[in-house]
């Protein structure tokens, strides 16, 4: 039986893994990490349904952890294929991955030292060797170049205008004489950013005009609307109330397509007087090495962008905005009392330099934490969000006292409303949806909107779940 099974993203945003099954071929569409909850953590020792070995082919959305992160356990795991992504994917991917290989192996040594793990010795996932070994693996695909796998299978990418490089994989199946088309959607980018987040690195809008049998969408934003009003007045009175008492603001922020993205607005927003000149540190290696990548793709650049760029200059030279490549600079950072803006990752602080920066601002109520994404269940940033008066950081409680924001306009997910505006662009809908990468309360209420306005067959897909292609 010709079929797709789902063995990350369902039930959970993040650990994206479509194993597509023929007699012929058997892919993976993207091979993420699972972050948050532990029993989601877990996972990620767990093998592949089948060998690793038999699997032919990865197709890679785009280069965030939550759908690239396992590729190097894959490879351990006795896979001998290629990766096929966009060239912007594979750039970042080479960013992406061996920090996330040294951060497994900082975890693990951090459990050894401190005796802190049911396991003895605790190991890294993979290493940091290990990313870097199976980035010479990655073929490089371009939009709209199609790929033939096998006699019955070939993709093309299309564009999901989530992040640079990302992609949207439409496959078509060979099954019995007969071609099926299958489409994901990976992350899907927002159709409204030039009139609801500014600051929008990339061009706006998903491409449409898609044709497909099957469909598997994301369903972050299923059951939350962005909001439509401007962002920027609100950041500007966070960050300024902030700095009249003396505080910082911490950022804790994507490294890619995120930061890239706050600091552009921000470097407009100081120009036009609304915040002070406070030093604004980008305090990781992955986001600097991320905005290199970002100037070498212009064409990619939105108009306000362009505009930002042309006025100003790179932004590796812009004043009073400091890239913290080293350790020693990012700890210098929490030596002076003097108020900064602080862009720090992780985006949903399970790792990274934004811990230290926590520890550190988190319990003096002159600071304040901002949020400018989505915080996954079970996350610290999850946690702090919600109001906890404390939380754990290397083993260590501590206390919340700075004030905490969260400001929802910057999502590079289309919520439902906007999905369906792309939907309705289709030339033919499909026969069937999946709906992935979404928590249970946001897919169910997808699936209820597509299904009573555009009236579609809409399923939630389950974890480990195999559904017919045929």
């Amino acid at each position: 039986m010709a079929y797709i099974q789902f063995l990350g993203a369902a039930g959970t945003v993040t650990g994206s893994k479509h194993l597509i099954h023929t007699d012929d071929i058997q892919v993976l569409v993207d091979c993420g990490l699972f972050q948050g909850k532990k029993e989601w953590r877990e996972r990620n020792w767990n093998d592949t349904p089948i060998p690793a070995r038999e699997i032919d082919a990865v197709i890679l959305t785009h280069a965030h952890l939550d759908h690239c992160g396992w590729i190097p356990r894959l490879y351990m795991e006795g896979y001998k294929g290629k990766v096929y992504a966009t060239p912007a994917t594979i750039e970042l991917a080479g960013v992406v991955l061996p920090d996330s290989g040294h951060l497994q192996e900082e975890e693990a040594e951090f459990h050894n030292r401190h005796k802190t793990s049911k396991h003895e010795p605790a190991l890294p996932l993979y290493t940091l060797e290990d990313a870097k070994e199976c980035l010479k693996h990655f073929v490089p695909v371009d939009f709209h170049q199609e790929t033939q796998l096998s006699p019955t299978f070939r993709f093309q990418f299309t564009r999901a205008a989530h992040i640079l490089g990302s992609a949207m994989a439409a496959v078509t199946v060979k099954l019995a004489g007969q071609e099926r088309r299958l489409l994901f959607t990976g992350d899907i980018g927002r159709m409204r950013d030039s009139k609801v987040a500014p600051g929008k690195v990339l061009r706006t809008g998903p491409e449409g005009g898609a044709r497909t049998d099957v469909l598997v969408m994301e369903s972050t934003y299923g059951n939350r609307e962005h909001p439509k009003t401007d962002p920027r007045p609100e950041v500007a009175a966070v960050i300024r109330e902030t700095v009249k008492r003396g505080g910082s603001v911490v950022v804790p922020a994507f490294a890619v397509e995120r930061t890239q993205k706050f600091l552009f607005m921000l470097k407009a927003m100081m120009e036009a007087g609304d915040i002070p000149r406070v030093p604004i540190h980008v305090d990781s290696p992955m986001a600097i090495k991320a905005v290199r990548i970002f100037l070498q793709h212009a064409k990619e650049f939105s108009a306000e962008t362009s505009d930002l760029i042309e006025r100003y200059g790179s932004p590796l030279e812009w004043p009073n905005v400091f890239f913290d490549e080293t350790q020693q600079q990012s700890k210098k950072i929490n030596e002076s009392n003097f108020p900064a803006i602080i862009i720090s990752s992780s985006g949903m602080v399970t790792g990274g330099r934004v811990l230290h920066h926590l520890i550190h601002r988190l319990p003096d109520p002159r600071n304040t934490v901002m949020f400018i994404g989505f915080q996954a269940p079970g996350t610290r940033g999850a946690i702090i969000k919600s109001g906890a008066a404390s939380v754990r950081i290397f083993s260590q409680e501590v206390a919340i006292r700075a004030q905490v924001a969260a400001i929802d306009q910057f999502s590079d997910h289309a919520d439902t409303a906007e999905l369906t505006e792309w939907l309705q662009t289709f030339k033919e809908m499909p026969d069937v949806t999946y709906l992935v990468h979404g928590e249970p309360p946001a897919a169910a209420q997808m699936r209820d909107a597509f299904t009573r306005d555009l009236k579609l067959n809409v399923k939630v897909a389950e974890w480990m779940q195999k559904v017919p292609l045929a």
